[in-house]
């Protein structure tokens, strides 16, 4: 089968900011890894820029943030990102759920409760997040390659990320996208309407929730029946980031983002199914092939890296590639490229 995708993913670089920023105001909010602020997304992508060049032995807190090009026409469609380690420059915060049952005997009565506890149980993991792909490009695996490709570039620049990993996505939101999570906890505490407080969150983090959200145990019967119903609950448009998550081998364990109730996933990053299946291979030629299955193909590293969807043969000693996937990665006999399942 011929592959004919002309999709790269490669390193996010400040000449991006106009293509990000036009993705950014079609999020519809809640997106804080994605902010639909022009400055706030410029100085991510320049953090980002200079976390791509220097030289890591170990995670530091830096952003590393992909976008995915359309090389037939040089328009940016998706963009993803890492995180290096969390808690660097301020503690990382989730909300823990746990039950508690309670029995009076007088009664004859057991009452059986949710209860949110504050954490910083993810401090020093890696994160991946920011994940959004054109919606009007979101098919023939361009989804998949965009949020898959981040665990061949752990795997391509291992020493720079932790050895657990984590994901918040986004919680959800009702048809006037509001979040009821949001509304039923964090308002009481801020003074804020639920989108200022998005954009505050994309710009600046959930520290000033942790700051001033309590520090006690939160019983959840307590929330209005909307907030209840949202914990834990994605955005209808994260269910498949979700799914795919899942598939890479992240599990729940009752963890929430602190903001708007959406679900926290982790895993341990050498246990990732990307991570474990792919195989670093020696292009020992270039050349068409019939071969029907596509793979996700890598080349480089940080700033050089590239991603793509194409064909790889396997060989005893190397690897065969066709011509139109090394001419997207840059690649070329002798270079060594990473490739894994589609």
């Amino acid at each position: 089968m011929k592959h004919t995708s002309q999709l790269v993913v490669r390193a996010g670089t400040p000449d991006d900011i106009d293509a990000l920023y036009k993705l950014a105001l079609l999020t519809g909010g809640g997106f804080t890894n994605l902010p639909a602020n022009r400055d706030g997304l410029a100085k991510r992508l320049q953090f980002s820029y200079e976390s791509m060049k220097a030289e890591i032995d170990t995670p530091g807190g830096e952003l590393y943030m992909l976008v995915m090009e359309d090389m037939a026409t040089g328009e940016v469609i998706g963009t993803a990102s890492l995180f290096s380690k969390l808690g660097s420059e301020w503690p990382f915060y989730s909300f823990r759920i746990t039950k508690i049952n309670q029995t009076s005997k007088e009664l004859g009565k057991t009452l059986s409760s949710d209860v949110l506890h504050l954490v910083n149980d993810f401090d020093g993991c890696s994160e991946v997040g920011g994940l959004f792909l054109d919606a009007a490009r979101r098919q023939s695996g361009a989804g998949r390659l965009l949020a898959r490709c981040r665990y061949l570039f752990i795997a391509q620049a291992r020493k720079r990320f932790a050895e657990r990993i984590m994901a918040d996505l986004r919680g959800y939101q009702d048809e006037n996208g509001q979040s009821p999570f949001w509304e039923g906890l964090g308002r009481h505490f801020f003074d804020m309407d639920f989108a200022d407080a998005d954009q505050f969150n994309g710009l600046h983090g959930n520290q000033f929730i942790a700051d001033l959200m309590p520090k006690y145990p939160i019983y959840t019967r307590m929330m209005p029946a909307s907030a209840q119903a949202a914990i834990s609950k994605p955005h209808c448009e994260g269910l498949g980031a979700l799914n795919l998550l899942t598939h890479e081998g992240f599990r729940a364990d009752g963890y929430i983002d602190i903001f708007d109730g959406g679900p926290s996933v982790h895993a341990v990053i050498d246990e990732l199914r990307c991570v474990k299946d792919s195989k670093a291979s020696r292009i020992e030629s270039i050349a068409d092939s019939d071969q029907a299955d596509i793979s996700m193909i890598a080349s480089g590293s940080a700033a050089n890296f590239r991603a793509c969807m194409g064909v790889v043969t396997a060989h005893e000693e190397g690897c065969s590639l066709t011509s139109q996937s090394a001419k997207l990665l840059g690649a070329t006999t002798g270079d060594t490229i990473r490739h894994a399942p589609l």
